[in-house]
């Protein structure tokens, strides 16, 4: 349930924290040996416990949503970002340009992109911080690659994640966006705080209709 700051850089690479990256242990269906066994501690590595491990936590969200099913999302104490998330997520690689950016939210209505590079998430980019990027530095044009830019910070949290935690850290960041990782280091979703007005307004016109 942990949620991560990822401090502004260029997006080369990966930027998501360590936790996000590649797989604790080694591919075991390859008939050849990638790594010796070291027997001096006891860490998981077999890939049937990670599995059972990721269905346990799977099912555990599963009946929290069943034993919760009565009660309005926004009174859960326990509420996962994965029940709230947008799973649309819309990305484009680091030689893209701003104006590239800036096409593709106009033409799909969204106001965040994921930017990648060689598969990896490497940023996360709102309209409105592009619109401030381009009116601070007038001496570069929307034509711009991603490359030679500092990308900003942006929060990574897991499906499920405290979606109250998750806000408040939003706030104590001034950050009206996280994206949603899942075990394997791929965004899955995008938390804004579109989500979170549209959940309490919700819950202002039950009460208004009480």
């Amino acid at each position: 349930m942990s949620i991560h700051v990822s401090e502004p850089g260029r997006p080369v690479g990966t930027r998501l924290p360590e936790v996000f990256r590649g797989r604790r242990v080694g591919d075991v269906s390859e008939l050849t040996e990638s790594h010796r066994i070291d027997v001096s501690h006891s860490e998981a590595t077999d890939a049937e416990f990670q599995q059972a491990a990721r269905s346990g936590r799977h099912r555990a969200l599963e009946e929290y949503g069943a034993a919760a099913a009565g009660e309005p999302k926004e009174r859960r104490a326990y509420l996962p970002v994965s029940q709230i998330c947008t799973p649309a997520l819309f990305s484009l690689p680091a030689n893209a340009t701003v104006a590239d950016a800036l096409d593709t939210m106009e033409d799909n209505g969204v106001n965040h992109i994921v930017i990648s590079a060689e598969g990896n998430v490497a940023g996360l980019v709102d309209l409105r911080w592009l619109l401030a990027w381009l009116h601070e530095t007038s001496a570069n044009t929307p034509e711009a690659s991603f490359v030679n830019i500092e990308l900003p910070a942006f929060l990574t949290a897991s499906p499920e994640t405290d979606a109250h935690q998750l806000a408040r850290l939003m706030l104590a960041h001034q950050l009206n966006a996280a994206l949603v990782i899942d075990e394997t280091g791929h965004p899955v979703g995008i938390v804004t705080s579109t989500d979170y007005v549209r959940l309490y307004a919700s819950a202002g016109r039950h009460e208004g209709s009480v």
